[in-house]
């Protein structure tokens, strides 16, 4: 099993996609579970650009890194300085960290225009650059930025910019699409005869522009690169960068290389999960292998064949990547997807048992009353459990009041007051809050009440709140349907509301969303060690 060495640029990289920023704790936080992952480096910032990656570098020194080096990223020595007067040189210096990450120009085009400097200059740049860092006794990764236009453009240049590199000493050349623009052959021709010419590892470092990133980093290992670069989710500047989550099982279920340590496969799902909230992304339901619709079945035919021979319509078992099936409910499902939704409750229900009846019976009312369960995979849950009687109310409203101000045509956000009543048990709690909006202020005053006795829940929050309206006829007393999307950091799951009033339909998606949330909750205390069901609904 040859070995290909990950590299994590999620922290640098990553944090230059649109809307996304780190704080110095959200860093840590992710390094850290990186690290629990297994990845083999991990860059973090560009301690020459910004205070915060100081301050990230300074206080990364006390975490105790089991798998990942940490590695500081930065550029070769500014034209007309040297190396030892260049300050973000001498800030890479002062991270401590054992690798460092330095780029360079293997473009003519940007050498002359970008840079102003003749060929012979930048060269230079590069081979002071890597001879005083490995001088100070750090480890050289190369990044030869623009490396496939560039070699498009002049190969030999694109060529002697990596011997400049590996002649000052470099442990690893990483050759880049930078634009993104590359497609899988022309990376894979062209790694090929840069591994030929270099004696040292090759990498690669490819951007998403034309939709091929990790194609074309497939075609890089194939031709001979030994290390990736990518970021966990594929976030990153214009399109982003290789989606390493994709990237990995593919190149280590499929085609046999060795990754990250066996054991830390079935982690990807949720370790993609956390990277993305913490980075306040909304992972797309069909992302490969991580997304909540990767192996997620809707047709009948499709259904009831994974649910007969799972490898009929999966590639791999979702178990393998901590992900699960997920049987898609809508008219083009039929009654085969619904009846193996219920076996995963109990494997004795058939089509004619009773219980089956009356769920399907209950499922064509609620239906008819404009809930719609294929998006909802919670509330669908909880509506089996309940049928079943396997499900105890955690809390129960006494009842809510909602006033909502409108300041009509001026620029101030409107503003809610809920105050809501609970019963848990015997004990009775009133609180009230303020929101923006109804939905949001009831929201806000039932998890504050339920938080005196179900504090957990101070993890789990909404990420999503979707409303249409269903019904034809008088559009104000239509039929709407409300879908809340929440998670906890790990799990993400949906339910789903229906009502003439959309503040009754937000309540019931809301409801089912905190009850689905402290009925997993409760269940995983009572088995800490029980293992996921396979049809388990997020």
């Amino acid at each position: 099993m040859r070995k290909i060495d990950i590299f994590d640029s999620t922290l640098r990289d990553g944090a230059q996609g649109e809307g996304i920023s780190f704080s110095v704790d959200d860093k840590l936080k992710i390094l850290q579970r990186l690290d629990d992952f297994g990845v083999a480096f991990a860059e973090a910032g560009n301690p020459g650009s910004n205070p915060k990656d100081l301050e990230f570098f300074k206080r990364a020194k006390t975490l105790k890194l089991k798998n990942t080096k940490l590695v500081s990223f930065g550029s070769t020595r500014r034209k007309g300085v040297s190396v030892e007067n260049d300050d973000s040189i001498t800030a890479i210096l002062n991270t401590d960290t054992e690798y460092a990450a330095v780029f360079g120009k293997s473009w003519r085009l940007h050498t002359e225009t970008i840079l102003s400097v003749s060929p012979e200059e930048n060269l230079l740049m590069i081979s002071d650059t890597v001879s005083y860092l490995k001088q100070k006794g750090r480890k050289v990764i190369f990044d030869a930025e623009h490396f496939f236009d560039g070699y498009k453009d002049n190969p030999e240049f694109a060529l002697t910019v990596l011997k400049t590199a590996e002649e000052a000493g470099a442990e690893l050349i990483v050759l880049c699409d930078t634009n993104g623009g590359c497609f899988p052959d022309e990376i894979g021709s062209i790694t090929e005869e840069a591994v030929k010419a270099a004696k040292i590892p090759i990498g690669v470092h490819c951007h998403n522009d034309t939709g091929c990133a990790v194609a074309c980093s497939i075609a890089a290992v194939k031709s001979g690169a030994v290390h990736v670069q990518g970021t966990f989710i594929g976030i990153g500047e214009r399109c982003g960068n290789t989606n390493l989550s994709a990237l990995i099982p593919d190149l280590q279920l499929k085609l046999g290389y060795g990754c990250i340590p066996s054991e830390s496969m079935e982690k990807l799902t949720e370790t993609a999960r956390y990277i993305a909230e913490i980075a306040n992304v909304k992972l797309a339901g069909s992302m490969p292998y991580v997304g909540r619709n990767a192996f997620g079945h809707k047709g009948g035919m499709h259904a009831d064949g994974v649910a007969k021979e799972p490898k009929s319509f999966e590639h791999i078992f979702p178990e393998t990547v901590g992900n699960s099936r997920n049987f898609l409910l809508s008219e083009v499902s039929g009654k085969s997807t619904i009846l193996s939704k219920l076996k995963s409750f109990d494997k004795k229900l058939d089509k004619s048992s009773r219980e089956t009846v009356r769920i399907l019976e209950k499922l064509k009312e609620l239906e008819s009353l404009g809930y719609q369960f294929e998006a909802a995979g919670a509330s669908f849950e909880l509506l089996v459990l309940k049928e079943l009687g396997r499900f105890q109310p955690f809390f129960h409203i006494e009842h809510f009041h909602v006033i909502s101000t409108q300041s009509y045509g001026t620029k101030e956000i409107n503003k809610a007051n809920a105050m809501v009543k609970i019963k848990v048990g015997n004990r009775f709690e009133i609180t009230a809050d303020e929101g923006d909006g109804p939905v949001n202020a009831i929201d806000k005053a039932l998890r504050k009440a339920l938080e005196v006795f179900y504090p957990q829940l101070r993890k789990a929050h909404l990420v999503d709140y979707k409303v249409r309206v269903i019904a034809a006829g008088d559009s104000t007393a239509a039929i709407t349907r409300v879908l809340i999307e929440s998670t906890d950091g790990e799990k993400v799951w949906t339910t789903v509301g229906a009502s003439k009033d959309i503040i009754d339909a937000s309540l019931k998606a809301l409801l089912d969303s905190i009850e689905y949330f402290l009925h997993i909750k409760a269940e995983e205390a009572r088995k800490p060690t029980a293992r996921k069901t396979s049809e388990r609904i997020r």
